[in-house]
């Protein structure tokens, strides 16, 4: 029993031996980025958007106003 307690013992300790040494071969993590980063410019695509939903917002408005007007005649 004691032999077989000690056997599982050395094992596990080679198992993480192992572990340790393949671990340190990996290769290093990439270089933090620079302080201010990569530069992307946001403006293009957020003004279509919003520029899209002031004309799809006043489409509506105009065929809500147009429907009242046909509706009160």
């Amino acid at each position: 029993m004691k032999y077989n307690t000690l056997l599982k013992f050395l094992f596990a300790l080679s198992i993480l031996f192992v572990a340790e040494k393949v671990l340190s071969m990996a290769p290093p993590p990439p270089p933090p980025p620079a302080a201010g980063g990569p530069v992307v410019p946001i403006d293009g695509g957020i003004g279509l958007l919003v520029a899209a939903g002031i004309g799809y917002g006043a489409k509506k408005y105009y065929d809500k106003q147009k429907n009242k007007e046909n509706s009160e005649s």
